[in-house]
């Protein structure tokens, strides 16, 4: 192996904060991106059923104060 103990490996001769933090942030990026498909569909999936409950509130009232009911 290239380091010969864990410490070495993590400190990676001085250079280890900025590669650790570089590979932190790119998973961080990715994560993000990768979940944002599912948050934006399940906000859609929220929105879309309040519309449809306030359409089915708005409908009931209307058909309740129609006349001939």
């Amino acid at each position: 192996m290239y380091f010969d103990s864990l410490e070495a490996l993590l400190a990676m001769e001085g250079h280890g904060p900025y590669v650790w933090a570089a590979y932190g942030i790119t998973l961080l990026v990715l994560a993000l991106v990768l979940s944002a498909p599912g948050r934006r569909r399940r906000r859609l999936l929220r929105e879309v059923r309040g519309e449809l409950r306030r359409e089915a509130a708005h409908g009931s009232k209307e058909a309740a104060h129609a006349p001939g009911s």
